[in-house]
């Protein structure tokens, strides 16, 4: 499967990544879904939750969950998934974000470095949890 996200959609996580630097920022992916693909039309910035840590984790806690799916079905869409930033690492999942993350989701990471938002790359986590598969992201 592969996710589409327009230029304008893209630019807004990017955007949000580079305002949390040196923390990690968090938000929801709004849009539909087809057998071939999911189309991201919003995203919604989330709070990174955590108290410690936040240049290195993130935590959306389930109360953020339950207003973002209604909000999306309210906007007669789906919440597809959930993106992140790694400040100053590498665009891939962490073993922490392997824990934490549900399939069924998209999950793409912005990679930071030293304030400047640079890769994106969009995973899936496996129905058996054992690691994430790389998804086709395609921008447009």
């Amino acid at each position: 499967m592969k996710l589409i996200v327009p230029v304008e959609v893209e630019q807004a996580m990017r955007a949000h990544a580079r305002e949390a630097y040196p923390d990690e920022c968090c938000g929801a992916l709004l849009g539909t879904e087809t057998a071939e693909a999911r189309y991201i039309q919003q995203v919604v910035r989330l709070e990174n939750e955590r108290t410690d840590e936040r240049r290195r984790r993130f935590y959306i806690s389930p109360q953020q969950v339950l207003q973002v799916e209604r909000y999306a079905r309210a906007q007669g869409l789906e919440l597809l998934g959930f993106y992140h930033s790694h400040p100053d690492h590498p665009a891939t999942p962490s073993e922490y974000d392997r824990q934490h993350a549900l399939p069924y989701y998209s999950y793409p990471i912005v990679s930071v470095q030293q304030g400047e938002p640079h890769e994106m790359r969009s995973w899936r986590l496996r129905d058996d949890r054992s690691g994430f598969d790389e998804e086709v992201l395609q921008r447009g």
